[in-house]
């Protein structure tokens, strides 16, 4: 056999990506790292005519590490895309008006004889201990006080393992990854798909395009978006909506200038309808207003956003329009949907991104050959229904979990009936605090203990383990632990002097 060339008469050879944006342009680095477009061209085809959708400009930690698998320096990949630092979100008024608390990226305190930290907080509040919960959490306390830095050298210290993610511009980070795609050989057909040609098994034969060219491939990814171009016009799989568990169908974005605070976390703050975030870039701010249209107009919208902006606006308001849910397949005979045409959850815990790389990374590990095995593809959407449903149940916890009644939208909320899947989970932690991470879904212990608890449920209990512990050992072991955190702060830097000192002057 020629070394060089012992591929698979039954690899794949050819892939199209229809749409660019972050999606399309994630899926094609990612592809162009790891498959080589030496052994398969990738073709991306995206219209400069249509626009792409941004929901947000935040994530969560796992982007650093698909930014890590393409061997993109974070230096560099921050100056591009005007970005910041991220650790954690602030929820403001969900529980109730005038009430506030942290979603951070580091866990509490430190675990103690195998049974997780917060137990051991829940004790000690009925015991009259009542220090506050982020004071054992060094992300938390650092974002509270607009603080900042990397992961230390320091030994035995929270400084050596801070968790953190970026906010950033989503269309200057597509535009970042097509230069690097297109380096490492991505081909880009600046047109629009105006034919889908299906086979008679139903599997996608070829594009034709408004230039009059076609393309044919053996894997077609759609990243356009919500419309689904090819999972859904073309192959009508079918969508699962979930508006009536998350109402908010609309969101108003618009830029504002810079804030006088470069905080290090994302702002969330509920209305009346919905929530508005507010997230500080190097040279601006972003903002934008997440709502019903079936309990507030689009001019009302706009006009809260706009109220409640800290600075001066910048460009005109931009409405984007969605249906809460997910393709019934996001994997269906030779196409496999990514990002908003998959499905979408409302950005509330910044997870759209970490869809489109858990989809990237699934794919990889379920790569097909031209038989497009089916177990491949049921395994692949078995997984991919387990990961935004769960995603799904945790925002929904937002909104069910609350006290706010001064609304028809809140009451709605507090009253609507939830998925099982969440019920159980909320009475299992409503006994004795008690969380279980299942299936390694994408929030942990800690996020779920910090948004239950921050929404105001409260315990009957606390794991019963934790009594092994004598009360002021336990007690003694938690003031030592914040004495930790607070000398910690003082090595680190403000947000604003670290995006100075470190990431400006390294361009």
């Amino acid at each position: 056999m020629n070394k060089n060339n012992s591929m698979s008469k039954a690899s794949i050879k050819k892939i199209i990506i229809v749409g660019g944006g972050t999606a399309g342009w994630m899926t094609a680095a990612a592809l162009a790292k790891v498959i080589k477009t030496t052994n398969c061209a990738i073709t991306l085809i995206e219209s400069s005519d249509i626009g792409t959708v941004s929901v947000g400009e935040a994530t969560i930690p796992q982007i650093r590490e698909f930014n890590q698998m393409l061997g993109i320096e974070e230096n560099d990949f921050l100056n591009a895309t005007n970005g910041t630092f991220k650790l954690g979100i602030e929820f403001i008024n969900w529980k109730k008006t005038d009430h506030s608390y942290m979603h951070p990226f580091g866990g509490y305190g430190i675990n103690m004889e195998g049974i997780q930290f917060y137990q051991y907080w829940l004790k000690s509040l009925q015991y009259g201990e009542n220090s506050d919960l982020l004071s054992y959490c060094l992300e938390g306390t650092a974002a509270k006080n607009d603080r900042f830095t990397r992961p230390l050298n320091v030994a035995n210290s929270p400084l050596s393992t801070m968790n953190y993610a970026f906010h950033f511009d989503a269309t200057l980070y597509a535009q970042y990854l097509r230069k690097y795609s297109l380096a490492k050989g991505v081909e880009r057909v600046d047109a629009k798909v105006t034919k889908v040609t299906l086979k008679k098994d139903g599997f996608i034969d070829k594009l034709t395009l408004d230039n009059g060219e076609e393309h044919g491939a053996d894997l077609y990814i759609d990243c356009s978006g919500f419309k689904g171009l090819l999972i859904e016009q073309a192959m009508h799989t079918g969508f699962e909506d979930w508006s009536h568990w998350l109402p908010c169908n609309r969101a108003v974005a618009q830029a504002s200038e810079k804030a006088a605070t470069l905080n290090p976390y994302t702002k969330a703050t509920a209305q009346a309808v919905g929530w508005q975030w507010h997230i500080p870039l190097q040279s601006r701010t972003g903002n934008g207003y997440v709502y019903a249209d079936s309990y507030i107009s689009d001019d009302e919208a706009v006009h809260l956003l706009q109220k409640n902006m800290k600075t001066k606006a910048i460009g005109e308001p931009n409405f984007l329009r969605w249906t809460t849910g997910k393709r019934r397949k996001a994997w269906n005979k030779n196409c496999v949907a990514i990002g908003l045409s998959a499905g979408f959850v409302e950005p509330l815990e910044s997870t759209g991104l970490h869809l489109i790389q858990s989809a990237i990374l699934r794919l990889f590990s379920l790569f097909p050959d031209k038989n497009f095995h089916q177990t491949d593809i049921d395994a692949y959407n078995a997984h991919t229904d387990f990961d935004i449903t769960r995603i799904r149940d945790f925002i929904i916890l937002h909104y069910k979990a609350t006290q706010r009644d001064d609304s028809d939208f809140w009451n709605y909320c507090r009253n609507m009936e939830i998925p099982q899947t969440l019920s159980d989970k909320m009475k299992l932690y409503q006994a004795n605090g008690r969380i279980f991470r299942e299936n390694s879904e994408l929030f942990n212990e800690i996020s779920w203990f910090s948004v239950l608890h921050g929404q105001g449920i409260k315990p009957d209990s606390y794991h019963p383990m934790v009594d092994h512990m004598p009360l002021d050992e336990m007690l003694g072991h938690m003031a030592r632990m914040r004495g930790t955190i607070t000398e910690s702060l003082k090595r680190i830097p403000s947000h604003k002097e670290y995006i100075d000192n470190v990431i400006l002057k390294s361009k």
